[in-house]
């Protein structure tokens, strides 16, 4: 058995079982590939995939158990690799965060501003994608870190720290009737028409379920995936939005009236996810802590001792401060 064909079978795995895609990740030819995972298989004496002639199909029982070791060996090999490049150079090394549009925009810059100031021989990179994309790569092992609200339960092998909560404000334009209906209700919500985050953004669930649980049905017009869209169509005047109170900025967003809307919805909770046996290296720990100062590296490390996060949201004197709430 060679670590290259382990490293195959979860390429395939990783191209939706795709071989030729597999290979051209792997910088090598399709033919090679095949016969690899052939002769991995005959040294077996099993089966790890489904075949319809020469296309697979699916995974066999026994090599999805094969497959999970697999990836497990592969997480060793990755935090040796770690432990001998911080013992090398703790000071030298990458990082690569995956977050949605909202953190990215309005939350993270202060972050990465003073991450990338205390250290500049980190090569910093960030990838944008909904919160089920940006959950899978960390899951994969594609990022080192994840930042999301939502979607991370879907994922047995993440360690999930909560990091800050937060809720929403609602946003008219100037003049508009519902400035004269304060204070603010859900039944006066659903009067007009709302403009807010699509299903499974920005926590839309929660928003959904505050309407249900009053038997009412909110009237919304128009969704998008980030609250610039969204404000934008408010400034159209195109409906009522509904967006993060993160994703307000006084100064950008003059001429829209923010109203506080946190006592209408259950607060949401950002949070930071880890793969499971990811070793950390020390600046990986200071970018955590500089997003979410209760999250110390003893904290931390507890955490990823015991396998699993705290599940539910942080107490008031750790949520992390947020400059425009």
């Amino acid at each position: 058995m060679k670590l290259q064909q382990i490293k195959y079978i979860l390429g395939i795995v990783n191209n939706d079982l795709n071989v030729s895609k597999a290979a051209e990740s792997f910088f090598t030819s399709q033919p090679g590939v095949s016969r690899q995972i052939r002769l991995l298989e005959e040294e077996l004496n099993v089966e790890i995939f489904e075949r319809h002639g020469r296309l697979l199909i699916g995974i066999t029982p026994i090599g999805n158990k094969i497959l999970k070791m697999a990836a497990e060996i592969l997480d060793k090999i990755e935090s040796i690799k770690c432990v001998a490049q911080e013992y090398a150079n703790e000071e030298h090394g990458s990082l690569t965060i995956a977050t949605t549009h909202s953190q990215a925009r309005y939350v993270l810059p202060k972050t990465i501003l003073n991450f990338t100031n205390k250290h500049s021989a980190v090569s910093f990179h960030l990838k944008q994608g909904d919160p089920y994309q940006v959950c899978e790569l960390v899951s994969k092992g594609c990022v080192d870190i994840s930042v999301a609200s939502e979607a991370m339960e879907h994922f047995s092998n993440l360690i999930i720290l909560p990091c800050y909560s937060w809720n929403r404000v609602v946003l008219i334009k100037q003049n508009h009737p519902l400035a004269k209906e304060l204070p603010l209700t859900l039944e006066k919500l659903s009067k007009y028409p709302l403009v807010t985050y699509e299903k499974g953004f920005t926590g839309r669930c929660q928003f959904d379920m505050a309407f249900k649980k009053a038997n009412l049905e909110p009237n919304v017009m128009l969704t998008a995936s980030d609250a610039d869209i969204i404000k934008a169509y408010v400034k159209m005047d195109l409906g009522v939005g509904v967006i993060a109170s993160v994703a307000y900025d006084l100064a950008d967003d003059s001429e829209l009236v923010s109203i506080d809307a946190s006592h209408l919805f259950e607060d949401c909770v950002t949070k930071i996810a880890l793969r499971k046996g990811t070793i950390l290296r020390s600046y990986m720990y200071d970018f955590i802590e500089l997003f979410a100062p209760h999250l110390t590296r003893e904290v931390i490390d507890c955490l990823m001792h015991r396998g699993n996060a705290i599940s539910q949201s942080p107490k008031s004197h750790e949520v992390l401060s947020i400059p425009h709430l």
